[in-house]
């Protein structure tokens, strides 16, 4: 089978983040068919239309890598009900100007990670919504939403929870074999 490429991204800026985490996990995880390259969203700018035209060089690379990679995935947390002000600030900002979206048809999926019992799941439903409006194509199962984060971890924050670390391989699974189905 053919190997794709996979952009992954935290919704979370914080250096230890549980999400962050799970992207690192997925590297290792990842099987000989996926390449997965994780982009950190720090540095993005808050999004203002004035400047849509004149991306910065942050933002310039962010689409790059959006447009080349063959799936993106998404590793968030759930901030107050929802999606992350950074990770929903940066999707608007690769989704501009009009006529110029880096997420059109990219195969997408999604995971969370928290330290409560919903697991970011209410994020997730969100970004679906989102991705409706982007024309992006989600896997809708298996479905990775890890509440309790904290107890999975060592002491230097290293996932070491087997059936997260089996979930987060079927995911991925399912992702590559969702890309090459969508690009034959």
């Amino acid at each position: 089978m053919d190997k794709i490429k996979v952009l992954g991204i935290a919704g979370s800026l914080r250096k230890n983040s549980f999400n962050k985490e799970l992207l690192r996990c997925a590297a290792e995880e990842a099987g000989e068919g996926i390449d997965l390259e994780i982009f950190d969203l720090e540095g993005i700018p808050i999004f203002n239309q004035d400047h849509e035209n004149e991306p910065t060089e942050k933002v310039r690379e962010f689409k790059a890598k959006i447009k080349s990679a063959d799936a993106i995935l998404i590793a968030t947390p759930e901030y107050n009900y929802s999606i992350p002000g950074p990770l929903k600030n940066a999707i608007d900002c690769a989704s501009r100007p009009s006529g110029d979206n880096a997420w059109n048809d990219k195969p997408v999926a999604i995971m969370s990670a928290a330290g409560g019992y919903l697991g970011g799941s209410r994020a997730q439903y969100h970004l679906r919504q989102t991705f409706v409006y982007l024309n992006m194509h989600p896997i809708n199962k298996p479905e990775v939403i890890v509440p309790f984060f904290n107890d999975k971890i060592d002491s230097e924050g290293r996932l070491i929870d087997k059936h997260t670390r089996d979930k987060v391989r079927e995911l991925l699974n399912a992702l590559y074999l969702w890309t090459i189905k969508l690009t034959k």
